[in-house]
């Protein structure tokens, strides 16, 4: 684990804005503020699974590269930048209020989590998948973060919701397993309605301090 942290510390200062000097916070702790640039851990509230993806794509629906909860901690796949949308005015290091639209880049691939109309494999929901990469990105990448309770601004213990705008679907998993090429993981899709198991927590990740105003 300790090495895991010291391996994404280093890629963050790598990549870091050369205007932004603060020296990221790694390894959240409770009510740490999530700003654009951290780099996180998704837990499923219900399940305690990680929001995950890898190069393996799907092999229905779009055949786009798959996203599914995974049940280990330590695992490198698990990793999402917290990114503006290209019409944002925020920048590096700001926080994000509840009902901001933002994306979600996978740090390994590169590429954004995703939806669209079809269908997911287990459950037939809304599939989730990754898509495009650092040039490629289009309004199906858009989720716009809801923060339950009386949060208005996006703290690592907070639930929240992430709502698909394109689909009105809420990003969802469920104890529907993979028995083949995820064998063990876990669904990861999207439902209309508001349910117990679309309620996500920031994890693990290394999250970036709140910028200074000039």
């Amino acid at each position: 684990m300790a090495v895991s942290f010291f391996a994404l510390a280093i890629f963050m200062l790598l990549t870091l804005d050369s205007d932004f000097s603060s020296a990221p916070v790694s390894a959240a702790s409770e009510g740490v503020q999530i700003t654009y640039g951290s780099v996180i851990k998704l837990m499923h509230e219900k399940t305690k699974f990680r929001l995950h993806s890898h190069d393996v794509p799907y092999g229905s629906g779009s055949g786009q590269q798959s996203v599914t909860g995974f049940p280990e901690v330590d695992d490198s796949n698990s990793y999402w930048i917290v990114r503006t949308t290209p019409e944002s005015s925020a920048k590096q290091g700001d926080t994000i209020k509840s009902g901001t639209v933002i994306r979600l880049q996978h740090m390994k691939t590169r590429k954004w989590l995703h939806s669209h109309l079809h269908a997911s494999p287990i459950s037939g929901n809304l599939e989730v998948s990754c898509y495009g990469g650092d040039g490629q990105s289009d309004t199906g990448d858009y989720w716009r973060l809801e923060i339950e309770g009386n949060g208005k601004t996006w703290r690592q213990d907070q639930r929240v919701r992430l709502h698909h705008v394109d689909t009105n679907g809420y990003l969802h998993s469920h104890d529907k397993k993979y028995t083949r090429i995820a064998g063990g993981q876990q669904e990861v899709c999207g439902v209309a309605e508001k349910r117990a198991d679309n309620v996500w927590l920031a994890a693990e990740g290394v999250y970036l301090p709140v910028a200074e105003s000039k």
